[in-house]
């Protein structure tokens, strides 16, 4: 089977494609398509780590570094529970919700694009695909030869 045969190759690519104009566009205004994503998903009562490595689907490792670069930078800030020390909701700054904004803005514009280029069947067809080959990819398990 030929690489560009794969469902897998046009997945990979299409989504590099869009990671790197959002990383374009992100740059723009100091920060990354990923810290994007986080400020979208963080609440305005705040947002768990817990609940916010789950939507982003990272490991907390990974989210713990990039929050910490991303309170340096002054776009989030931390609360500890009064009654569970283990657990922390993670909270925009003023900048924070300036650059949340910003993204949410991309994001729709993005979205707005596609959606003058795509018919409505076309962006239903699409949709579904993709979530059909998500719940597939999470009820895939390889056959040992």
């Amino acid at each position: 089977m030929k690489q560009k045969e794969t469902v897998d190759y046009f997945l990979k690519v299409v989504w590099q494609n869009v990671s790197n104009t959002y990383n374009q566009i992100a740059s723009g205004f100091g920060i990354t398509q990923a810290i994007g994503y986080v400020l979208i998903n963080i609440e305005a009562e705040g947002t768990a780590v817990s609940a916010l490595a789950s939507l982003l689907g990272v490991k907390a490792t990974s989210l713990s570094r990039m929050l910490n670069n991303m309170e340096e930078s002054g776009l989030i800030y931390r609360e500890t529970s009064e009654g569970d020390k283990r657990s922390v909701k993670i909270f925009l700054t003023p900048f924070g919700i300036e650059k949340r904004k910003l993204a949410r803005d991309v994001v729709i514009s993005f979205n707005e694009y596609l959606n003058e280029k795509l018919s409505v069947r076309e962006k239903e067809q699409l949709i579904n695909t993709l979530d059909k080959i998500n719940q597939l990819t999470l009820a895939y398990r390889p056959t040992k030869k």
